[in-house]
């Protein structure tokens, strides 16, 4: 399609296919790179002058153009007509008239892998668009979305597969799906059979506030449904999926169970309540099975099969079974309101029926609760009767549109039944008086004193009521409906339609709730209820259980107890939606956005307290026991931690906290008192250097920010395509090891230049590394010069940026890179084994022997029996070397951080004040579990006739500082000369890195210094020489005081910059450090750490 500006892009006499938009494509030319570059027209998008896009088609396609324009749909990419086209070998998109590969938005970039509403497409990557196009890509016709879209869809073939059998799907509307469902389970038997009481209890004022409030619970509840609900496309589940993707796993989990139970022993309770009917019925005509307990079972048990029936018969007959359901309840209510304006019997008057009266209206108006009553008795007992909002988004996956159906038909749903609800208390309250004898002869006679009630201004004298009980009126007749309608057993016709839908609606819903939490497999022992069948994806499984769960509570006979516990259920789901809706505002997060609108955060917070409230008035022990168990399940879900990610608003507060918390933090000046270790670790992949990881792990863990740092360098374009890939995979690991850190990478040119931008541009805020952690550099010797002077040039960047470091040494060196290329290898070969063993086994049963002869053949050249790494593997030299035997101490090294220590020391050699880091870090140390059973040995330097007080002195320092020490030993001897085995050592180490200028004549020692800069010369050493003593001397006195120890913390030597070379500083470190146990040479930036003031 082709939208320009330019009037001679319409200009074409040419003949062509009438089914396609006209496109105009650039010459080919303009790939070519010596061409001109091609010139982009302006598209209209801001142009006044001619303020509409123009579309131009082919004589005969306005039709097809018209069409086009009303739907508002794209073309259809088939082989006659589609939005994108080729023309020649070299293939280009055409967007608004111009070559590009850049994506107009569609609908399909934005739908989920496997998405049922049709195939998620993949637009052009970034790279894509932003990288050079390859030249003479060749592409088959009709391939456009192929081509722009990426590799594909994932799982394609699923998708269509899924579609197919969606196809056929029965969907329904606003009106099937919602209205009906939650009207009939909100009508409930409590209106036919309590409301009356109700009435006569708290009085038509109380009444109607009673309806009123629980109204308020339910259209709170309401609005936030409405509003999670169109937040996005909503799949089956119900209460249980509107309340996991928008607070997460943990809360979604805990109540879906509790849900799905609840609405399995409502099928049960409900069916119970039609039994007792029937079998009040059968007491009337004297026709008993049994006795009233095992009837009650008997026909609860027929009942709830035959309800099972039409439920597994499909969804189609169970919503033809719900509307005519609804028909006789309709009939039912209306057979009342017709009944009190048919004039009233002498039979109707005795039982207190007068029709309309002003006296009976006045009288009832306010309370009259017996002993034992009062507000919120009668409050919970009428609450359950507002319940059933739920019923069309528990059915959520088979409506057309659930963003539209569930607003609309549960909101006109709560209007509709509370506005009937409120009529027939109004009407039942000014019809019939409290009490009533039932007598006919009960009359007011001439000369009688009228007691000033309504019925003795009617002529009914009911006053012994009050000394002894009466059989009727609102106080005590629960018929009261059937003998104020017209046609009495149409009330009991609408009773069964009541408790039937109610019982209807529960056994459908609970399967389909309990069907969506096992699919998200958030408890995994309940996967086998995940499987549905049918085109409507059916849970049978879930039917029968539900079905046994059902059964099980009517065999019971007795729900009186287990009735208020569904009630907390259902009320406990509702606060949480509430509390969904209300935490999804605060949050703040941008994909926040529901299309119904009429709700407010704090509105839904006040319906969720509210809830809670109802909760303990209706029955506070059952609100315990809600709690305790949503509370478990909240706890187990927690333990488990399942591998989903639903972009929740527990997730979006989390960080807007953390988002808070850091900017509040930079209003707060940095305190000695709050100083922590801020790590930067280089440890390249954090798999590849677990060892250093886990020692900068200790010190930071719980207390400091630690950020495992990679840097890759070479081409660019490399680089960022290897760190982008392993990012995400790289933090899983560092979560998966239950490591708190970061993971963070940069491409750079050179490592010096990387390590350079993450000492200044790491963290956040106050959050921002202070320590540079590296691992000591083994083999200096034999790396090439560049790895040295950039080694040596990350340590003083860190001190030009004031940043402390610590380099941590052990024998075996920390990088199992090679290892992990072993074990991926091996991994890899038994994966091809398996899969071949598994082809084999497929193959016996279908090929014979000559096929399964072929496939040992090939197992045989692969070595299934004893996998073997490949020759051209690339890891020769470790195999050559014994894999087992090189690895073992290495791995074991890997892992030594990782063990507790035991008792032990950690000998600490304070030689220099840096502020008191190198005191700081093994202090916290000590705190570990790992480490607490090493003491703190601390060795100073100090004049050989002050020892003691030099002792005194350091050990009244560590007092005031309160770090417990085992033992302070002041060393006098530090400046000694090293006996002449270790120095010659140390010459012998720094021989190959000298230059021996004073050795040669001066013109060719100027040379030498030109062409070797970097080496040791004659000068550099003799201005140094005690500086080196000093390191000599340092190993024997460590060799003779901390060979047993478990760490050595030790200052850090600095070298001066533009005085000691890069290779005498290495030669310093590796000769303090040699023939020892773990070392960590630390410097700090000499600023305080550590303070004795409060």
């Amino acid at each position: 399609m082709s939208l320009n500006n330019s009037s001679n892009v319409f200009l074409d006499s040419t003949p062509s296919n009438t089914n396609r938009f006209q496109v105009n494509p650039e010459s080919s030319a303009a790939v070519n790179d010596n061409a001109d570059p091609p010139h982009y027209e302006e598209t209209s998008f801001g142009d006044e002058g001619q303020n509409r896009f123009r579309i131009s088609f082919r004589p005969g396609n306005q039709e097809c153009y018209d069409n086009f324009l009303q739907t508002g749909e794209t073309a259809k990419t088939d082989a006659s007509f589609h939005a994108y086209d080729s023309h020649t070998n070299t293939y280009y998109l055409q967007t608004f008239g111009h070559n590009t590969v850049d994506a107009v938005p569609k609908i399909e970039y934005y739908r989920n892998t496997g998405s049922v509403s049709g195939p998620k497409v993949n637009r052009p990557s970034l790279l894509d668009i932003h990288e050079q196009l390859a030249k003479n890509v060749s592409v088959a016709p009709g391939s456009a979305d192929v081509v722009a879209n990426g590799e594909g869809t994932p799982g394609d073939e699923q998708a269509e597969n899924k579609g197919e059998d969606q196809a056929g799907a029965v969907k329904f509307g606003w009106v099937k799906g919602v209205l009906v469902r939650c009207m009939l389970n909100i009508w409930g038997v409590m209106l036919f059979i309590r409301l009356s009481w109700i009435v006569g209890e708290a009085g038509i004022g109380l009444g109607v506030l009673i309806i009123l409030l629980s109204t308020m619970v339910t259209s709170i509840t309401g609005l936030s449904t409405s509003a999670i609900a169109t937040n996005g496309f909503v799949r089956g589940g119900g209460a249980y999926y509107l309340i996991s993707r928008s607070l997460g796993p943990e809360f979604g989990g805990s109540i879906g169970l509790i849900f799905a139970f609840a609405n399995a022993v409502a099928v049960a309770m409900y069916v119970v309540g039609f039994a007792e009917t029937v079998v009040d019925l059968l007491k009337e005509s004297d026709s008993m099975m049994v006795d009233p307990t095992n009837d009650i079972r008997i026909i609860g048990s027929i009942t709830v099969v035959i309800l099972l029936g039409i439920s597994v018969a499909g969804m189609e007959w169970e919503a033809k079974a719900q509307v005519i359901l609804l028909i006789i309840l309709l009939i039912a209510i209306a057979n009342f309101f017709i009944g009190t304006v048919i004039p009233s019997n002498n039979e109707k008057r005795a039982r207190g029926f007068f029709n309309y009266q002003a006296s009976i209206f006045a009288e009832n108006f306010g309370p009259s609760f017996t002993k034992g009553e009062g507000f919120f008795s009668v409050f919970a007992i009428f609450f359950p009767a507002a319940t059933g909002i739920l019923a069309g988004a528990n059915i959520s996956g088979d409506l057309e549109d659930p963003q539209d159906a569930i607003p609309k038909g549960t909101m006109l749903a709560i209007f509709i039944t509370t506005v009937a609800y409120i009529g027939v208390a109004i009407c039942v309250g000014a019809c019939v008086v409290r009490d009533a004898t039932g007598s006919v002869n009960d009359t007011i006679i001439s000369g009688m004193n009228c007691n000033g009630s309504a019925a003795c201004g009617l002529g009914y004298d009911f006053s012994r009521c009050r000394h002894e009980p009466c059989q009727y009126g609102l106080m005590n007749n629960f018929q009261v409906m059937s003998m104020v309608s017209g046609f009495g057993p149409l009330i009991t016709a609408g009773i069964f339609s009541a408790t039937l839908s109610s019982a209807l609606a529960s056994l459908v819903s609970a399967p389909k709730v309990f069907q969506a939490l096992c699919k998200d497999n958030i408890y995994k022992a309940l996967q086998f209820f995940a499987k549905g069948y049918g085109k409507n994806n059916e849970p049978l499984r879930g039917y029968f259980l539900t079905f046994v769960i059902a059964m099980a509570f009517i065999l019971i006979a007795e729900l009186n107890t287990i009735a208020p516990i569904i009630s907390n259920f259902f009320l406990a789901s509702y606060a949480l939606i509430n509390f969904s809706c209300f935490h999804a505002s605060y949050a703040k997060s941008p994909g926040w956005r529901p299309a119904y609108g009429i709700y407010n955060m704090w509105v839904s917070l006040f319906g969720a307290v509210l809830c809670c409230a109802v909760m303990f008035v209706i029955n506070w022990w059952a609100a315990v026991i809600t709690y305790v168990i949503e509370f478990f399940l909240y706890i187990y879900v927690t333990y488990k931690k399942p591998d989903v990610n639903w972009g929740s608003s527990t997730q979006a507060l989390s960080y807007v906290s953390a988002l808070d918390n850091a900017l509040e933090l930079t209003t707060v000046e940095d305190h000695v008192k709050n100083f922590r270790p801020q790590c930067i670790v280089l440890t390249g992949g954090p798999m590849t250097r677990p060892a250093l990881l886990d020692i900068a792990h200790a010190f930071t863990k719980n207390s400091g920010l630690c950020i495992c740092c990679e840097v890759f360098v070479g081409p660019r374009k490399l680089c960022v395509k290897e760190m982008n890939s392993g990012m995400a995979k790289k933090q899983a690991w560092l979560i998966k090891n239950k490591i708190k850190a970061f993971y963070a990478a940069v491409a750079a040119d050179c490592f010096r230049d990387g390590v350079r931008s993450l000492l200044q541009a790491s963290g956040l805020g106050r959050m921002k590394p202070n320590t540079l952690v590296i691992g000591y550099k083994k083999n200096w010797r034999k790396a090439p010069l560049t790895e040295i002077e950039n080694y040596v040039g990350i340590i003083h960047d860190a001190f030009d940026f004031e940043i402390g470091v610590v380099i941590v040494r052990i024998s075996q060196g920390f990088d199992i890179s090679q290892v992990l290329q072993v074990q991926e290898e091996l991994e890899r070969l038994e994966q091809e084994r398996l899969a071949l063993e598994a082809t084999i086994k497929d193959n016996e049963s279908e090929e014979g022997n000559g096929g399964i002869r072929g496939l040992f053949k090939k197992a045989g050249k692969l070595n299934i029996t004893k996998p073997t790494p490949k020759k051209d593997s690339g890891i020769n030299t470790i195999q050559s070397m014994h894999i087992g035997e090189f690895n073992q101490k290495l791995v074991e090294a890997s892992t030594q951080f990782k063990k507790k220590q035991g008792k032990g020391t950690i000998d600490v050699w304070w030689l220099f004040d840096d502020g008191g880091l190198t005191l700081l870090i093994p202090y916290i140390l000590t705190l570990r579990k790992k480490w607490k059973d090493c003491k703190l040995r601390i060795y100073v330097g100090g004049k050989i006739n002050r020892i003691e007080e030099e002792k005194i002195a350091m050990a009244s320092l560590l007092s005031k500082f309160r770090i417990k020490f085992a033992d302070i030993h002041v060393i006098g001897d530090i400046n000694v000369k090293p006996n002449k085995e270790s120095w010659k050592v140390f010459e012998e180490m720094i021989e190959p890195y000298r230059l021996h200028e004073s050795c040669k004549d001066l013109t060719t020692a100027e040379k030498l210094k030109r062409e070797t800069p970097w080496k040791i010369t004659d000068a550099e050493l003799e201005a140094v020489k005690e500086k080196s003593y000093r390191q000599v001397r340092l190993n024997e006195l460590l060799q003779e005081h901390s060979r047993a120890a478990n760490l050595i913390v030790l200052s850090l030597p600095v070298a001066r910059k533009g005085s000691i070379s890069d290779w005498l500083y290495m030669a310093w470190l590796e000769i303090l450090t040699k023939n020892l146990p773990p070392v960590l040479l630390v410097r700090g930036n000499h600023k305080n750490v550590l303070t004795f003031y409060s």
